[in-house]
């Protein structure tokens, strides 16, 4: 068991909330039981578990390296308030820019990681599969893995320019835009990309530029907005469902 909070492994984990540490490595941290579970059954890279003696045995995982810490070495490497005991150390896929393979989202500067972890929920949920993500908050991040739900584990998640990741995409852009055509009446293609846009300035000039068609959520009550990743999600399903 380890005991010291300055074991090397356990000063590697806590350095992987820092992003930059997170790119160098190669990794990134899941934790709660049933995300070590989740991305176990999805197949990912995991590099290592970590736990304390009740959560191992309350988790009942294998097939992976394994290491039992105490609770106090645990709290020192947590991200929660209240820690389940568990977590694991996932190998970062390494993916060529490719084109999606049905409807997928763009997150165009999404800047708050809960934010960015809610609609990777929601697309693994809704059937999009691949998520283009410009100038956005790090999705490996922890709060954006936690916000995610293990949707994380579930899609396939690009990085890069605006100009390279659009040239990827190669299908009508569809913007969330306050301005835009009623989303309940709108006729949108069969195959799409959803782009969501910066939480307070909105969509960027570029993806504006690119777009086939903006649409918007009615709202009542002289509400003016509403959270990127409910947008998101409402959106998904909406004009996912009606090309169906």
């Amino acid at each position: 068991m380890i005991t010291s909070r300055n074991n090397a492994l356990i000063k590697r984990i806590r350095s992987l909330k820092d992003k930059k540490w997170r790119e160098i490595e190669g990794v990134y941290v899941a934790e709660g039981i049933k995300s070590v579970k989740e991305a176990y059954s999805a197949g990912c890279d995991i590099e290592v578990a970590v736990g304390t003696e009740k959560a191992l045995a309350q988790a009942e995982i294998g097939g992976m390296r394994i290491e039992c810490v105490s609770e106090d070495v645990f709290k020192s490497i947590s991200g929660e308030v209240s820690p389940q005991g568990l977590l694991c150390v996932i190998k970062k896929p390494v993916r060529n820019l490719l084109p999606p393979s049905g409807k997928c989202v763009f997150l165009d500067g999404v800047q708050d990681p809960s934010n960015v972890g809610a609609i990777l929920r929601t697309a693994a949920a809704a059937g999009f599969n691949d998520i283009y993500a410009a100038d956005s908050a790090d999705p490996f991040n922890p709060k954006s893995v936690r916000a995610s739900m293990g949707g994380i584990f579930k899609v396939n998640i690009y990085e890069g320019t605006r100009e390279d990741l659009l040239r990827a995409v190669n299908l009508p852009i569809i913007v969330a835009d306050m301005d835009g055509e009623n989303a309940f009446s709108a006729s949108v293609p069969e195959k799409f990309c959803l782009a969501i846009g910066n939480e307070a300035n909105g969509i960027s000039d570029l993806v504006e530029k690119s777009a086939y068609k903006k649409i918007s959520i009615p709202m009542q009550n002289s509400m003016e907005s509403l959270n990127a990743a409910v947008s998101a999600g409402i959106l998904m399903y909406l004009i996912g469902l009606l090309n169906k």
